[in-house]
């Protein structure tokens, strides 16, 4: 049964691809229905409940969102000294530090939840995933818009961020492995991670990068595999820098950002025309060229854009399975009133509040800052974080059920992602596309 459905769900992809791009809906508004159907509140044919295979769907989600978080670093070409670099700053961080308190006392005051589960609850739906709508996000690496680069660089950098504030409110929870969240040392440790996580994988990145750029150039070889060396650079930054007790997220991020940058270096603003026959960048096709991976100015863009192609395959492959997964989790668990509340409150008042504040004497026009409120799409990170969460055994204080507590939590969320994938999925074919024409005109 497994292999019939697999099988149907894929082949109907591949065949409905080209009639899905024509229309106002992204491919995770077909994947979302889906998924419900197959879950026990339709068919019965999938039953998978959160609590009991959270490892399972943590494992999981971990992969799809280091995937996709490398993937947006491979997309960010801007040296750090283009101010442009400081409008996902200001969202990734600034956005995010509002956004959490304010979930924060939304969960406290209007749905009653105690501290610990409503600060939880904001570190998992602080996290954006512009990768859930591929309309609003950079769309070749040479793109400058302030609104896609701004989105795609805020859903690399609050997914890291994020972190901490998941593990303080486990910690109020009373989960023994977040304790050091919330102890006396706290700031220093979540200061140590942020630090080794940037720093590690920029270090690896830069030094694979290098070696494999190196070794083409100068004896022809580590020729070819450029898969197995996009996902072992994830791998080895994630590993390494959660050794060293770094945020992992933060390190695959950065590896991807050091991997573009050795390109850039190498490159200047050569190969960057794609009507130009002889251009590497946005042309590059993943066949094995080995003229090309071993010229001394082509070499590093032959092996950032064949790692950034087949990366991107496989972000589309995971999008599929999560979101896929997200409406069968839904159909266990149950559509919530207080998520879908939660939902309007964040998209309508908590979000544009934070952008406007993060952004406040920034170089935006007024329809960039709408746009960038608007579109702060929750999906992948936000999921991850919910089942990662699930692992642990919460401890409610006294007036709360314990065991009531993490299901509720649940349905919120997975409400929340729900209607993100389909009002935002809806929306940003078309207001895109107005914005465009803004744009020209």
């Amino acid at each position: 049964m497994w292999y019939l459905i697999v099988g149907a769900l894929l082949l109907s992809m591949g065949l409905m691809a080209s009639l899905l791009e024509r229309l106002p809906i992204s491919p995770a508004m077909f994947y979302l229905p889906v998924g419900y159907i197959l879950g026990p509140a339709v068919s019965g044919l999938i039953n998978v409940a959160p609590a009991q295979h959270a490892e399972l769907l943590t494992a999981l989600a971990k992969m799809a969102l280091l995937l996709s978080l490398f993937t947006v670093g491979l997309k960010l070409r801007m040296p750090f000294r283009d101010r442009i670099w400081r409008l996902p700053l200001r969202l990734g961080v600034l956005a995010m530090l509002v956004t959490i308190p304010l979930v924060a006392l939304t969960g406290t005051f209007v749905f009653g939840l105690p501290l610990g589960a409503a600060i939880l609850l904001g570190g998992i739906l602080a996290p954006t995933d512009p990768v859930l709508a591929s309309d609003v996000q950079i769309k070749n690496v040479n793109d400058r818009d302030l609104i896609r680069t701004s989105l795609t660089g805020e859903g690399g950098i609050n997914d890291g961020t994020a972190f901490p504030f998941v593990m303080l409110g486990l910690a109020l929870l009373g989960v023994p492995a977040a304790a050091t969240y919330s102890d006396a040392y706290a700031l220093l440790h979540v200061a140590w991670g942020v630090i080794a996580g940037l720093v590690g994988g920029w270090l690896l990145g830069w030094l694979v990068g290098r070696l494999v750029v190196g070794l083409r150039r100068t004896f022809q070889l580590a020729l070819g595999m450029e898969e197995f060396l996009g996902i072992g650079l994830i791998a080895l930054s994630y590993g390494l820098t959660e050794l060293i007790h770094g945020i992992g997220f933060l390190a695959v991020f950065a590896a991807g950002l050091a991997m573009r940058r050795i390109e850039s270096t190498n490159s200047g603003q050569q190969d960057l025309n794609p009507d130009d026959n002889k251009s590497v960048i946005n042309t590059m096709s993943a066949s094995d060229n080995k003229e090309v991976a071993t010229h001394p100015t082509k070499a590093s863009a032959y092996m950032t854009e064949t790692v950034l192609s087949f990366n991107q395959q496989m972000e589309q492959f995971a999008e599929f399975v999560m979101v896929t997964l997200v409406g069968i989790l839904l159909s266990h668990i149950g559509f919530s009133v207080a998520g879908a509340l939660l939902a309007l409150l964040l998209f309508f008042v908590i979000r544009p509040l934070s952008v406007a504040i993060a952004l406040t004497g920034a170089d935006v026009t007024p329809l960039q800052r709408r746009l960038m409120a608007w579109f702060g799409i929750k999906g992948i990170g936000s999921l991850y974080y919910l089942v990662f969460a699930l692992q642990y055994q919460w401890l409610a204080p006294a007036g709360f059920h314990s065991s009531a507590l993490a299901p509720r939590v649940s349905s919120m969320v997975l409400t929340v992602v729900t209607m993100s994938i389909v009002m935002h999925g809806i929306s940003a074919t078309p207001l895109m596309e107005m914005y465009q024409r803004r744009r020209l005109r």
